[in-house]
Order: structure tokens, then C-alpha cells, then sequence
């Protein structure tokens, strides 16, 4: 199996980094092939350009050669894993500007070339889960990564999954359990 690990963290010592590594070596552990695209230490500029806007009169059109290779990478693999923080209640910006650059018309929808892979999405809230709910927020990130995202380009196993009060909790042991059960998870249901 071949995974794609994109994380979108902008420090190497914050709890996604650190859910990261745990994800990629217990995916390695598990005998995957591991290609780790840290969105800001590789440097992606997630503002869109003129290049890379979709055209929807040409599903053929040919986009930035940086954007040509995030989409060589997602086509590679089998499983696309995404760790990232939840700000403001949805993904960071340098993600939200991969999703739009990448998964781009004539790639990842209007045809798409993604259908049969997985894609697991994994947040980092800093509220509690009752903090969502209360808010109205609960269901908002699964909407928009997992049928809006994942689902409308084609990916139909597809999930989210946020691991909530990373801010709130004193004891970060059980929500690092949970991190690696998830992608014990991932390896054990390919």
C-alpha cells in the first residue's frame, strides 16, 4: 500500500506534527510505503493563481508544474491520510488552498481520476466535543472535507475524524491512544 501523510502544521513540535509522525510510523510499521508532504516545510503556496484556476470549458488543461506534482503524488497513492489543526472551525489556509490548487476540475472532479482511493481526515480541535455541538458546529467539518471534498471528487471511503479538547485536556496520553487507533485502523481495513 502506498499512503500520501499531508500535514499542515506550521511548527514540527505541535501535537499535529506529533500525530503525524505517529501516523506515518504505524503506517510504515505496517509495511506502507510513506510519502510525508508537509505542506509548510516543502514550502506550498496555497493562493491561487492564474495558472492553476480552473477552466471548466477544458477539463485537459495543464496546471503549474508545482501543482502537476501534488496531483503525481495524490495519484500515487492508495490512501491519502490529512492532519491538521482545526482553526475556526474548519482546516487551515495553506490546506484549504492544497484543496483548491490539487484537487482541481479535469483531476479531481469534472472527470475526476481519484475514484477507489481512501482518504482519512484526521483534526486537531482545541474545544471539547460538547463545545462543537453547542455551537452547532458538530457536523460542519464532516460536510465539507468528507462529502464536499472527499466524496464529490470521487473518493467514497472516506472519513473524518476529530480528536477533540487538545487545548483543554491535561492529559494528552488518551487522545494519542486514539490518534493510533485510527490509524491502526487505516491499516488493518485495507
Amino acid at each position: 500500500m502506498k499512503a500520501l501523510l499531508v500535514v499542515a502544521h506550521p511548527r514540527r513540535d505541535s501535537l499535529t506534527a506529533h500525530v503525524a509522525d505517529r501516523a506515518q510510523a504505524r503506517l510504515a510499521a505496517a509495511g506502507a510505503e510513506v510519502d510525508v508532504l508537509d505542506l509548510h516545510a516543502e514550502g506550498f503556496d496555497p493562493r491561487m493563481t492564474a495558472e492553476d484556476e480552473p477552466d471548466w470549458s477544458d477539463p485537459g488543461k495543464s496546471y503549474s508544474p508545482e501543482v502537476r506534482a501534488h496531483m503525481a503524488r495524490v495519484l500515487a497513492a492508495d490512501l491519502v491520510v490529512v492532519v491538521f489543526p482545526v482553526w475556526w472551525f474548519g482546516p487551515p489556509a495553506i490546506l484549504k488552498g492544497w484543496i483548491d490548487r490539487v484537487f482541481n476540475h479535469g483531476f479531481a472532479y469534472g472527470p475526476s481520476r481519484l475514484g477507489g482511493k481512501r482518504m482519512r481526515w484526521i483534526g486537531l480541535a482545541g474545544e471539547p466535543e460538547n463545545e462543537f455541538a453547542r455551537r452547532g458546529m458538530s457536523g460542519l467539518l464532516e460536510l465539507q472535507l468528507r462529502d464536499g471534498v472527499s466524496r464529490y471528487c470521487g473518493i467514497e471511503d472516506a472519513e473524518l475524524t476529530v480528536l477533540h479538547g487538545t487545548l483543554t485536556r491535561g492529559d494528552l496520553r488518551p487522545l494519542l491512544a486514539e490518534a493510533d487507533d485510527l490509524v491502526s485502523n487505516l491499516v488493518s481495513s485495507r
